[in-house]
């Protein structure tokens, strides 16, 4: 079985019956979304499954040791490098960890977490068109605290040597600066 096509039907799997935060969109849309953007970018096989199942050790009973059995050692590595290590910590404690973390990312984890996010801005962006600022109610902090959280993510990777010149960072900076637009002095 296709490596990829077999990504998909276990995230579809481990993802059945989830929706996407605040929404009715079957959660399964995202992981989708992911392998096609990291595709789109030219990343191999092992990054594009890593993408698609990238948030099932996080929020299913799957885990790493699955993930590894049924693909291999690189995806379950990738994946746990965009699992956030301790889930019921404070939403901030989680964040600047993960910023942190970003510094030092290789560049096959650090394209899945631009992806990520990628998408997660994206979608935010299609629904803020419907609901204007009402958005923001469906997320742990606002959107003060978000912009803070995707700009220091951009100047996370900014430090980090394995993306620089990256096409996924540069259009992850675009899609940041379309949500959060600077402000004219």
């Amino acid at each position: 079985m296709d490596k990829i096509d077999k990504a998909l039907k276990v995230a579809a799997k481990a993802h059945q019956g989830q929706v996407r935060k605040g929404t009715s969109i079957p959660y399964i849309v995202h992981p989708v979304r992911m392998g096609m953007i990291l595709q789109e970018y030219g990343c191999s096989e092992d990054v594009i499954c890593a993408g698609i199942l990238h948030d099932t050790v996080e929020d299913t009973e799957v885990t790493l040791s699955d993930i590894s059995i049924l693909f291999n050692e690189n995806v379950a590595r990738i994946v746990e490098g965009c699992s956030e290590p301790v889930k019921d910590a404070p939403w901030e404690e989680r964040k600047d960890h993960t910023l942190k973390y970003i510094m030092t990312v290789d560049r096959e984890t650090g394209y899945v977490i631009c992806a990520d996010k990628m998408h997660n801005l994206q979608s935010i962006i299609e629904d803020k068109k419907e609901s204007g600022d009402a958005i923001w109610s469906r997320f742990n902090r606002g959107a003060e605290q978000q912009e803070w959280y995707y700009r220091g993510i951009l100047a996370s990777f900014a430090k980090n040597e394995n993306m620089q010149e990256t096409n996924i960072l540069q259009a992850l900076i675009e899609t940041v600066h379309e949500l959060f637009p600077e402000e004219e002095s």
